[in-house]
């Protein structure tokens, strides 16, 4: 009778687990979108600010302002930009 106890215990812990993991799929690959987003407007910045050097524009590198590049790509980096010289 444990043995069916403890075989019972390990199929709903696996289940849940299974649930939960089906429940998070959705908003993990949204953060994991997110971050790869940002990371490619940190990268967008961080171009942006070896040309823009040459004539003294530049955009501080943090993870909101690549996030903002990231999400909005070029409106984006235009809006930082003039908040920028604001």
């Amino acid at each position: 009778m444990a043995i069916a106890i403890v075989i019972f215990a390990l199929a709903v812990g696996f289940s849940l687990i299974g649930l939960l993991l089906k429940i998070l799929k959705k908003p993990m690959k949204l953060v994991f979108k997110l971050f790869v987003h940002a990371l490619f407007g940190f990268v967008f910045l961080f171009v942006f600010n070896f040309f823009g050097a040459w004539v003294d524009l530049s955009i501080p590198l943090t993870w909101l302002n690549a996030a903002v590049a990231g999400v909005f790509g070029i409106p984006g980096v235009v809006v930082l930009l003039i908040l920028q010289i604001i």
